[in-house]
């Protein structure tokens, strides 16, 4: 019998997870636009079973969404930055206030809360160094609570994020 996958307020295990979800899993963030009866072909399932479990995984909050992958500089975008930002206290109303904040500007990948020496580590993508520079300071800079910015820019992509690993066993 198969086991209950989580909600989305609890994480679900591996263990919640047989080899048919991990090979949806897998194909899903491989091709996020396979129709049901080509994962149901290539996990050697029936549709509607294949079916049944993508909803359960995109239930437990296992699979957040599906999206287009779009490179950058086809949209102007040169600069990739990353941000770490440190904070004069350890205030979480400041620090939820820049989450909060981080959150509503588009031009943020993504912004990770890091143990160490700074606070966070932001993703940043600008059009170019004056664009950027711009941003860093009226929408970044300027937020309660920050003491210091330090950028580092990407001079080329080595390896772009292709999915997570999804275990085998």
């Amino acid at each position: 019998m198969r086991k209950k996958l989580s909600s989305p307020t609890t994480p679900p295990t591996t263990e919640a997870l047989d080899r048919y979800d991990r090979q949806l899993l897998a194909r899903l963030q491989a091709e996020g636009r396979a129709t049901n009866a080509a994962l149901a072909q290539e996990i050697h399932l029936a549709e509607a079973p294949t079916w049944r479990r993508v909803k359960a995984l995109e239930e437990a909050g296992i699979i957040r969404g599906y999206r287009a992958e779009i490179e950058p500089r086809s949209l102007g975008l040169e600069v990739t930055a990353f941000v770490q930002v440190r904070f004069v206290s350890n205030d979480l109303a400041l620090q939820q206030a820049f989450e909060e904040s981080i959150g509503a500007i588009e031009q943020v990948l993504w912004c990770h809360n890091i143990s160490g020496s700074n606070d966070f580590l932001l993703c940043v993508l600008a059009r170019n160094l004056v664009e950027y520079g711009e941003l860093l300071q009226t929408r970044i800079r300027a937020l309660r609570g920050v003491m210091a910015v330090e950028s580092s820019f990407s001079l080329k992509t080595v390896k772009s994020f292709s999915g997570v690993p999804v275990p085998t066993a």
